[in-house]
């Protein structure tokens, strides 16, 4: 349960008023003063207290919070990632800067994941071109709270950069989209064997657990962005499982 940090002054107030009354109770006009409690003792007493950490999520239970078929509307088809396309390798991006960004390609982070599943969405319909591609990802929360750190920073000091021989640029953080508790959004035009490619992400963390969300699309370079209705109905499966 969390509490605000006006309430736990106001306790640690509280008690260090009693404390003060009783200590002065036996006492004469003559030891007024003598038991208050120090400066710092009353400063120790009012600082929040930390919120506990989220547990990792087993691989079972990432398993239980992807997307299936009939999660979200406009979307029948819904494949599992091969572990192949999602592999744990870090290939050196052309800009150290960079690199955070260039990871997310295959959803492999530093600090690792404990466990990492994938779902692909293909819209219904066929002049829908976009593919979404869903990963999550379960971390103990300081490596997850570093994920979203790192990224943010990235997509702040990064504009261009070659990874796996193809060209990235127009590097562009997107305004945060206030999700999960902390979230970051971001976009880049590839560069693949001379045709361009559109890629949005959007990245949440939620507790302990990381969900990456893409989209890519050659026919929408500039204004391609993740369908809300997928981010929607993925968050809150996953904070069903995670309670």
């Amino acid at each position: 349960m969390k509490v605000s940090v006006s309430r736990v002054v106001m306790a640690a107030s509280v008690v260090a008023a009693l404390g003060f009354t009783a200590a002065c109770g036996g006492s004469d006009s003559g030891s007024e003063g003598k038991d208050k409690p120090s400066a710092e003792k009353t400063t120790e007493a009012a600082k929040p207290k930390p919120q506990p950490q989220a547990e990792a999520l087993s691989a079972d239970e990432l398993e239980e919070a992807a997307l299936a078929k009939g999660d979200v509307k406009g979307f029948s088809k819904v494949v599992k990632t091969p572990k192949d396309e999602m592999p744990v390798i870090f290939i050196p991006a052309s800009d150290k800067k960079c690199q955070p960004l260039a990871n997310l390609f295959f959803f492999a982070t530093r600090p690792g994941a404990d466990a990492r599943v994938g779902r692909t969405l293909l819209p219904d319909g066929l002049m829908n071109t976009t593919a979404n591609t869903v990963a999550l990802m379960a971390y103990k929360q300081s490596d997850a709270e570093k994920v979203i750190g790192d990224l943010r920073t990235a997509t702040e000091d990064c504009t261009k950069y070659e990874h796996v021989e193809y060209q990235y640029s127009d590097v562009k953080a997107l305004p945060d989209p206030k999700l999960g508790d902390e979230s970051v959004s971001f976009q880049m035009v590839g560069d693949i064997e001379g045709d361009k490619m559109g890629t949005s992400y959007t990245v949440v963390r939620s507790g302990s657990t990381v969900v990456g969300f893409r989209a890519m699309d050659m026919l929408d370079v500039e204004n391609l962005k993740v369908p809300d209705a997928i981010i929607k109905a993925q968050l809150a499966k996953l904070e069903k499982v995670a309670g």
